[in-house]
């Protein structure tokens, strides 16, 4: 194969490799009534994914989870975003700091068909 030819090559799977880690929408939940909506979601393993919460609640809440390394105040009224991933296959938990007993929520990393 000639250099320019194989560079091409290399570039274009450089670049759809990057478009593809970074082709999800985010995944969007809600913290209504210490709730979280949806408490659960897939994300597919080997993958960044952001995580985009909005706080209808009158108070404060801290979405943190210790398996996926975050811990961020998201305020009344307030949106947040998270990066999270790419993650090995399995489940990981979320929840409120400080309303851990309700506010709860799980995601399940499968692998790529």
């Amino acid at each position: 194969m000639r250099p320019a030819l194989a560079l091409t090559a290399l570039v274009s799977m450089i670049v759809a490799t990057t478009a593809t880690a970074h082709a999800m929408d985010p995944v969007r939940l809600e913290v209504k009534d210490h709730h979280f909506t949806p408490d659960h979601f897939t994300v597919p393993a080997g993958q960044r994914f952001v995580i985009e919460l909005t706080n209808h609640d009158d108070t404060v809440d801290e979405f943190e989870s210790y398996d996926l390394k975050f811990e961020k105040i998201v305020v009344a009224g307030g949106t947040i975003s998270v990066h999270a991933g790419p993650l090995h296959p399995g489940t990981y938990k979320f929840f409120d700091d400080y309303h851990p007993d309700s506010a709860t929520g799980t995601v399940t990393v499968t692998e790529a068909p």
